[in-house]
C-alpha cells in the first residue's frame, strides 16, 4: 500500500463524493440554497496567498467536500491578513464577510458570543485545544545523583560525626595502652629513642591509622577488624557500626531512583508551571486565541500571572506563528501558546527541514475549545453547511484526514503524545547509559586520584627517612 502522503488528491476527492452520495437523501427532502450557486472563499492557506498565515491544513479538503455534497462552485479570494477580527488600524478577515467580498470564511473560528454577534458561525467541525510548544529537553550528565540521596545537612552530620568516632577511638586507644605501658617494668633504656615499646608514638600512629580504616570500611561496606579487645573501644565500635549500617541502607535504598531519573525534566508541564515562574516568557500569536483568552480581560489569578509573563518580555506577541517559533530553541526558557494542528505543523516542518525532533509539546493542554467556519450575518448558507459539517463529524473524516494531511514523523512520535495517552505497555524501559552513571564514575575517578596521591606522598616520606637513620649514640 502506498504511504498516506503519495495517495493522490482525486483519490481522496472520490472519497468525499462517496460519502456525500450516501446521505444526499437525507438533504433531499430540506432546501438547497447553494445547489448551483458560485461562492467566493477565503482559505488562509491557499497557494495564491503569502505563505506563513494561519489556518487549518485540511480546509482545503472540507471546501472540496462541501462542494461535492451541497453542489455549488467556488473561487478563491487572496488575502494578506492573518487576524480574524479587525483592529483599529489593522484589516481583519471578517471584514471580507461585511463587505461582500466573501461569502464563506474557511478558517479554524473558536466560537464565542461577540463573534455570534457579527457573523454567523457554523457548527463546530473540530474541538481542538490550547497547546504548548518547548524546546526537546537534552539528557546533561547526571553528576549530582550521588549525593541528592541526603540533603546537605545530613552530609555534614555524618562528615562531623565520622571525625568525632575517629577521635574518640584514638583517644580511648591512647588511654588503655598508656594504662598498659605503666603497668609494666622499666626494661627499656631510655638512651635508644628507635626502640619501639607499647605506647611509643609509632604504634599509636598506626592504630590511629587502623581507626580511620575500620570508620571509612563501615560507611562503604567493607567492614574490618576491630582494633582493640577492650569493652570500652568495642561499646563504641559497635555503636558505629550500628549508625554506619543504617546510613548506607538508607543511602542505597534512595541512591538507584536518582540514577535512574530523568537526568533533564521538560522546562514546564503546564499552564501553571508558567504561571508561577519568573524566568519562563510565554509567546503567542497577536490577535489569536490565546492573546484574546489571557489578554483582553481583568481576570484575576492564573490570568493575571499569565498576563504579566507575556508583559515582561518585549517578543512575546508575533504577527507571523513563524516569528515565535524562532525564539523556541534549547538553552532558552520560551514557551509558545496555540492550537494544537499549529504545534503539530510546526514539529512536522521542523523535521523535515533539520531531520530533528527540537520541538516537543508540554504535558498538559489548556481549555478544550469548539471550532467553526464564519459566514455574513443572516447567511442562507449557514444552516446546510452547518448539517454538512454534523455529517462530515459523524462519519469521523475530520480526524482522519489528519493521518494524510499531517502524517507525523515516527521519530517525533513521543513529542507531541500527552502523558495521559500514553499506557505503561507504550513505555520502553531503556538500559542506564553513561549519562545516568556520570557522578559513580566522577567518584571513581576522584578516589583513584587521590589514592595515587597517597601513593606518592607515601614514597617521598618513605625515601626521606631512608636518607635519615637512627643513629645510636
Amino acid at each position: 500500500m502506498a504511504p498516506p502522503k503519495l495517495i493522490p488528491f482525486k483519490l481522496i476527492l472520490l472519497l468525499v463524493i462517496v460519502i456525500a452520495d450516501k446521505y444526499q437523501s437525507s438533504l433531499a427532502s430540506t432546501p438547497n440554497p447553494l445547489k448551483g450557486q458560485h461562492i467566493r472563499i477565503i482559505w488562509p492557506r491557499w497557494e495564491g496567498n503569502p505563505k506563513g498565515l494561519s489556518g487549518p491544513l485540511k480546509g482545503g479538503v472540507i471546501i472540496e467536500y462541501l462542494a461535492a455534497r451541497l453542489g455549488f462552485t467556488y473561487e478563491m479570494v487572496r488575502i494578506t491578513e492573518n487576524r480574524i477580527e479587525p483592529a483599529p488600524k489593522q484589516r481583519g478577515l471578517f471584514e471580507y464577510l461585511w463587505d461582500g467580498r466573501c461569502d464563506f470564511l474557511a478558517t479554524a473560528v473558536v466560537q464565542t458570543w461577540e463573534r455570534n454577534k457579527v457573523v454567523d458561525l457554523t457548527m463546530p467541525w473540530e474541538y481542538t485545544t490550547l497547546s504548548f510548544l518547548i524546546p526537546v529537553h537534552r539528557d546533561i550528565p547526571n553528576i549530582k545523583s550521588v549525593v541528592k540521596p541526603f540533603q546537605w545537612p545530613v552530609w555534614v552530620g555524618l562528615i562531623v560525626t565520622a571525625i568525632c568516632v575517629v577521635v574518640v577511638l584514638n583517644v580511648i586507644q591512647r588511654c588503655l595502652e598508656y594504662m598498659e605501658h605503666r603497668s609494666l617494668p622499666e626494661t627499656v633504656s631510655a638512651t635508644d629513642p628507635c626502640t619501639h615499646f607499647p605506647g611509643n608514638n609509632s604504634r599509636l600512629n598506626g592504630q590511629a591509622g587502623k581507626q580511620y580504616l575500620y570508620v571509612l570500611g563501615n560507611l562503604l561496606s567493607q567492614g574490618g577488624p576491630c582494633a582493640s579487645n577492650r569493652l570500652p573501644f568495642r561499646l563504641v565500635a559497635g555503636i558505629w557500626t550500628l549508625a554506619a549500617f543504617i546510613f548506607v541502607q538508607a543511602y542505597t535504598s534512595i541512591l538507584f531512583t536518582y540514577v535512574v531519573a530523568p537526568v533533564s525534566l521538560p522546562l514546564i508541564n503546564s499552564i501553571y508551571d508558567v504561571a508561577d515562574s519568573d524566568d519562563i516568557n510565554l509567546l503567542m500569536k497577536k490577535a489569536g486565541t490565546p492573546d484574546k483568552m489571557f489578554m483582553n480581560n481583568n481576570w484575576t489569578g492564573v490570568y493575571e500571572k499569565i498576563r504579566n509573563r507575556v508583559n515582561s518580555f518585549p517578543h512575546s506577541r508575533c504577527v507571523l506563528v513563524s516569528d515565535c517559533i524562532k525564539f523556541i530553541s534549547p538553552g532558552l526558557r520560551n514557551v509558545f501558546i496555540d492550537g494544537l494542528p499549529y504545534q503539530l505543523d510546526a514539529i512536522k516542518q521542523d523535521f523535515e527541514k533539520t531531520g530533528k525532533c527540537n520541538f516537543q509539546l508540554a504535558r498538559d493542554s489548556y481549555s478544550t475549545l469548539p471550532v467553526a467556519m464564519a459566514l455574513p450575518k443572516h447567511s442562507p448558507y449557514t444552516n446546510p453547511i452547518s448539517k454538512s459539517f454534523l455529517e462530515l463529524q459523524e462519519s469521523g473524516l475530520v480526524n482522519h484526514w489528519d493521518l494524510w494531511f499531517r502524517p507525523m514523523p515516527v521519530q517525533c512520535m513521543e513529542n507531541f503524545k500527552s502523558s495521559r495517552l500514553k499506557s505503561s505497555r507504550s513505555e520502553k524501559h531503556l538500559p542506564l547509559s553513561l549519562k545516568n552513571l556520570t557522578g559513580a564514575f566522577l567518584v571513581l575517578s576522584v578516589g583513584i586520584s587521590l589514592a595515587f596521591l597517597a601513593f606518592l606522598c607515601e614514597r617521598i616520606i618513605s625515601m626521606a627517612g631512608r636518607q635519615r637513620p637512627c643513629r645510636r649514640i
